[in-house]
């Protein structure tokens, strides 16, 4: 079975589109990633700060 062009053109942009969503997740995959460690380094700066043991700086 030959696809017609249009039909090439349809799947071409869902393919992009496709790629385009997994590109998007990705990012946000990190960006939530790089956070929690940023809020967590935080935290354990501010617990250290105020004298408190924290995990295998005790």
């Amino acid at each position: 079975m030959r696809l017609t062009p249009e039909e090439l053109a349809a799947r071409k942009k869902r393919n992009l589109a496709i790629a385009g969503a997994l590109v998007v997740f990705i990012i946000l995959v990190f960006g939530v990633t790089v956070l929690n460690l940023k809020r967590n380094l935080d935290a354990r700066e501010a617990a250290m700060a105020a004298g408190q043991p924290v995990g295998y700086a005790n």
